[in-house]
């Protein structure tokens, strides 16, 4: 089975999230902890949480995936940007106590100029300085497609950040499709092939959730474009073996597509009727 949705807007609120997606027909979705483009972060009404989570428990949904801010770089060469970036990630874990069960997922960060050493040593210190054992959240390290000095653009990188982490159990990844397509990782072609890659290096009981997008570039492009399914360079055959194969089943899969909501409904439905 898939637990499949996109992201949405926390404008109206948390529950509000939840009934919005049970309309389009999914079974989870995503959503920003803070603006994704500015770091302002909105308050959470505890008793608007927990009808969110009442929710959730009632309709059977899967574990949520919230997406920290793009402006939060955990490895930059700037050291106000790292204290800023650090203060958002503490910030947004203590917001995350409110839903227990969901994934908190993150851009890696990009070393901007520092080198990749480096940059998996910032990343490694930030998440040793946050996490403890309370932390009730597993913290998911986003497969980027390596444009510029992103972090994140293979398994070895990511395997190093939580070789790194001293509660690594805390640790997971969340795989998006277009991204490491892009990266060069040929899912089209061989699927088998990439998957037994991900488990020889990180160990696929470590992949927690699925970014579930199209690309509009060629395989090895680097260049992080997300297109609608079946619209993009992947394919809508590919897509479906990815959504059905068997060492993906019963996680979140989340819909990043250029789309209106409408748009979202109708990849909803097709990923969905994929499994009847």
């Amino acid at each position: 089975m898939i637990y499949i949705g996109c992201h949405l807007s926390v404008t109206d609120g948390y529950e509000a999230m939840g009934r919005t997606m049970k309309r389009f027909g999914g079974n989870t979705f995503a959503y920003f902890t803070r603006n994704p483009r500015g770091g302002r972060s909105r308050d959470i009404i505890p008793e608007d949480a927990q009808a969110l989570n009442t929710l959730l428990n009632e309709k059977g949904f899967g574990p949520l995936v919230a997406h920290g801010s793009y402006t939060m770089n955990l490895c930059a060469a700037n050291p106000a940007t790292r204290e800023n970036g650090l203060d958002m990630f503490a910030k947004d874990m203590e917001r995350m106590s409110y839903f227990p069960d969901s994934y908190y997922n993150f851009h890696p960060g990009a070393h901007t100029g520092q080198g990749i050493e480096k940059g998996i040593e910032l990343i490694a210190d930030a998440l040793n300085s946050t996490l403890t054992p309370d932390t009730k959240t597993t913290v998911l390290l986003e497969t980027m497609a390596g444009k510029g000095t992103e972090m994140g653009r293979s398994f070895e990188e990511l395997r190093e950040i939580i070789d790194r982490v001293e509660l690594s159990d805390k640790i997971g990844v969340c795989l998006d499709t277009c991204h490491i397509w892009d990266a060069g990782y040929d899912i089209v072609n061989d699927l088998d092939g990439v998957l037994n890659s991900f488990d020889d290096i990180i160990g696929l009981r470590r992949l927690y959730a699925v970014h579930f997008n199209d690309s509009k570039n060629p395989c090895g492009s680097h260049k992080d474009r997300h297109e609608k399914l079946g619209q993009g360079y992947i394919g809508m055959e590919a897509m479906k073996n990815i959504a059905l194969h068997p060492a993906l089943q019963n996680k979140p899969f989340i819909l990043e597509t250029p789309n209106d909501d409408n748009g979202y409904i109708k990849e909803i439905h097709t990923v969905l009727s994929w499994f009847e």
